[in-house]
């Protein structure tokens, strides 16, 4: 197979996760076939992760308003019915003008299926095992037969269809040049001291399964900052709220980013960092991207499908709980996440900094 020439459009919207597990395979298709040209279909919110990348030709910004996050408001399906609509609408005039040859439907549901169909024509290719009648869209079906189970390794499994073997080198994120410039004056404003290892924390999730107790995060953060380590906050605008109370009943000092950043120079700021500790979402799977080690907190869902991914990384989860990876959104008693002590956690990230400490200095 030689896809050189070829045009390829990737569709895959959301969410923050799953969008920086696609990335390795842009990268290495563009590696492999540098003179194709790659399309991506994305939310709107989330295109600071690809903006910047090379690998990526033209980005295609949409806004569909969301029918599966937690506490979506009242008449969201018909809102997003008529997002689609105009969505569908102005694809088709896009992808008229200069249609793709190839469409890779990584989002594998009902959606990205109609998606797919905006282009004119083209080879569809899509998971043998997708939902919501997903497979009915698709010309090509990439099925799972080794059953692997990480998120990453089954966006790779189009590498194996599309003949583009994935190397370390496609492993991350590039936030663009004016994103890490930003950072360093950012952190410099903040009295950074870049002899100590910078550990950004990320205490919030969307699922309220998956919150550590607050005043373990304020304890943890007091108890890096007292010996010797820098702690930054990252998050959304919508987690400052959560993050202010956390602080607020700290005894030092840590640095604040949330909701003050882009996502890109969110992005830059992971980079930066030395060590990564929070719970499992986007922002870890960033940290992972970039090579950040990473100590996460698992309770409701599964490590072995969407843990850190090929970087140095410690999972921490509670013992003994019979109900750990339930996958439920909300629970009434959170006892995988209650399990889990800030000794435990403040451990694994020692750990992890001897061992960055050692690698660094071997190199």
């Amino acid at each position: 197979m030689d896809l050189n020439g070829q045009r390829i459009l990737i569709i895959k919207q959301s969410s923050l996760g799953d969008v920086v597990h696609t990335l390795p395979l842009a990268h290495a298709l563009k590696r492999t076939y540098p003179s194709c040209e790659i399309g991506w279909v994305i939310e709107s919110g989330l295109q600071d992760l690809i903006r910047y990348d090379r690998t990526i030709d033209t980005v295609f910004p949409i806004h569909i308003p969301s029918t599966s996050e937690p506490g979506a408001p009242k008449g969201v399906y018909w809102k997003a019915l008529k997002a689609s609509a105009r969505v569908l609408s102005h694809l088709r005039k896009e992808f008229k003008v200069r249609p793709y040859d190839i469409v890779l439907d990584l989002h594998a549901s009902f959606r990205s299926g109609m998606l797919s169909l905006a282009n004119p024509g083209g080879r569809r290719y899509g998971f043998a095992g997708a939902k919501e009648g997903n497979t009915f869209f698709q010309h090509v079906l990439v099925a799972n037969e080794q059953g692997r189970e990480h998120a990453v390794e089954k966006n790779l499994l189009f590498c194996d269809a599309l003949d583009c073997p994935v190397k370390k080198q496609d492993f991350h994120v590039d936030p663009g040049a004016d994103a890490r410039e930003r950072i360093r004056s950012f952190l410099r404003d903040a009295g950074y001291d870049s002899a100590q290892s910078l550990v950004y924390i990320s205490p919030t999730a969307r699922w309220q399964s998956k919150f550590w107790l607050q005043q373990r995060w304020t304890a943890l953060a007091d108890r890096l900052l007292s010996f010797g380590f820098q702690v930054v906050f990252g998050g959304s605008a919508a987690d400052v709220e959560y993050i202010d109370a956390v602080v607020a009943g700290m005894q030092m000092q840590p640095i604040i980013a949330a909701g003050k950043l882009s996502l890109s120079d969110s992005v830059a700021l992971l980079k930066q960092a030395d060590l990564y500790v929070g719970l499992d979402t986007g922002p870890m799977h960033i940290a992972a991207m970039v090579d950040t080690p990473v100590v996460v907190l698992f309770g409701p869902t599964h490590p072995e499908r969407v843990g850190p991914y090929g970087v140095a990384s410690e999972i921490i989860q509670a013992e003994n709980v019979d109900c750990l990876c339930c996958r439920m959104r909300t629970c009434s008693h959170q006892s995988c996440m209650k399990e889990i002590s800030v000794d435990r956690v403040y451990n694994a990230l020692k750990r992890l900094s001897v061992h960055l400490r050692e690698t660094n200095n071997a190199g």
